[in-house]
């Protein structure tokens, strides 16, 4: 197990941040870290990148003790915070010499690595920009080829995507796919969840620092899913269709949106195809017959409740 916490708990006062937090991430696992703010994705990201300590629990990165073996454990990982703290007078090259240093990183091996990172996340026509002169899309990832200096085994990613505008996020969203396929393990919060869809192999739903879903993302879709819901399209007399199929057992409920029934089934109907025949039987013409389907967004809305701290 690469990261794992345990009952982790960190409180400021009376107000708690995480609350017994347990969380088991793979090695090469792309986490989805997902809450509303103030959940407490930030304070779980810190205490995994050693700036915070818990108030009780215990947090382990590549088998060392959060607290206890942190000077052991920060060679092992990379921590992109939401903002990225420049050095203004410094060009790339300069800030990215400035850290490998500070990795211990000398002579030829510090050049080779500084361009293998600069190439790595397309920053390399930049290398004699002014640090302060970037984008913040060209800043973040700068932030990213920093923590890639040292070839951490673990990054740390908190918002990384916050403020980008869309180029910016793609071009973030593809370099995250190429460090997975590197085999990098990657725990990521984010409020885009349709990226982090596409992008990782778990996901955990965080709110007032309760975990309440860990799990892939076809896991937190079915644990979403109350009841089938039916698109149903009929060409006319759809006020007649919406009170037949209401007499239906197995139909909890009926909505009208943009000329369609959104017909919702009992938990207990696996098989929709009735809805057809029924219509068709009563001498209804279907233009459209289809399951609505549930997305990261939509399970997202259905498990948390909107609360923050």
């Amino acid at each position: 197990m690469i990261v794992e916490t345990i009952n982790l708990t960190k409180r400021y006062g009376k107000l708690v941040a995480l609350n017994n937090l347990c969380l088991k991430i793979e090695q090469g696992e792309c986490f989805g870290y997902i809450g509303p703010n103030g959940a407490g994705k930030t304070t779980t990201i810190k205490i995994l990148a050693t700036l915070l300590q818990p108030t009780w629990g215990e947090a382990r990165v590549c088998g060392h003790v959060v607290g206890y073996e942190s000077r052991k454990i920060r060679p092992l990982i990379g921590y992109v915070p939401d903002f990225f703290g420049a050095y203004d007078d410094m060009v790339v090259q300069e800030y990215l010499e400035f850290f490998a240093s500070a990795y211990n990183i000398t002579g030829k091996k510090r050049t080779g690595v500084v361009g293998d990172v600069l190439e790595l996340t397309d920053l390399s026509s930049r290398s004699d920009a002014l640090v302060d002169s970037l984008s913040r899309g060209m800043q973040q990832r700068l932030s990213v080829a920093r923590v890639l200096l040292h070839d951490p085994k673990v990054l740390l990613l908190d918002e990384p995507a916050s403020g980008l505008d869309p180029r910016a996020r793609i071009e973030i969203r593809e370099l995250l796919k190429e460090l997975k396929r590197m085999g990098k393990t990657i725990i990521i919060s984010s409020h885009i969840l349709h990226e982090l869809a596409e992008l990782c192999n778990t996901v955990g739903i965080i709110e007032r620092g309760e975990l309440l879903f860990h799990g892939t993302i076809s896991e937190a879709v079915h644990r979403a899913r109350a009841g089938l819901r039916i698109h149903v399209g009929v060409v006319e007399h759809q006020d007649k269709a919406n009170e037949l199929l209401a007499r239906v057992k197995g139909v909890q409920g009926i909505e009208e949106s943009d000329g369609v029934l959104i017909v919702e089934l009992d938990e207990s109907v696996k098989d929709y195809s009735f809805i057809a025949v029924l219509l068709l039987k009563h001498g209804f013409k279907l233009r459209e017959l289809r399951e609505e389907q549930i997305n990261l967004e939509t399970a997202f809305m259905r498990l948390t409740k909107g609360v923050v701290q």
